[in-house]
């Protein structure tokens, strides 16, 4: 498989290697691939999650919060 970068991303990448933690250019892409996935799983539980919450809101189900404290209680109790 071929990548075509942009100059910019190559010195980037090559940046990455440079510092020791990369023994090459495959594994900062492999990397980057990795965090891109772990993002999107991420992105997609949060819009999950937010159309739980609308629909929640839709049907009355809110509570009022007025304070990260309160807030901070309301998740430790699962509210």
């Amino acid at each position: 498989m071929h990548v075509s970068l942009t100059p910019e991303l190559e010195k980037e990448i090559r940046a990455k290697v440079a510092t020791g933690h990369y023994n090459n250019a495959s594994e900062v892409i492999r990397e980057a691939l990795r965090v891109s996935f772990e993002r999107d799983q991420e992105n997609e539980w949060l819009r999950r999650q937010a159309a739980i919450g609308f629909a929640q809101l839709e049907a009355g189900q809110a509570i009022r919060i007025d304070s990260k404290d309160q807030f901070m209680d309301a998740v430790r109790s699962g509210s």
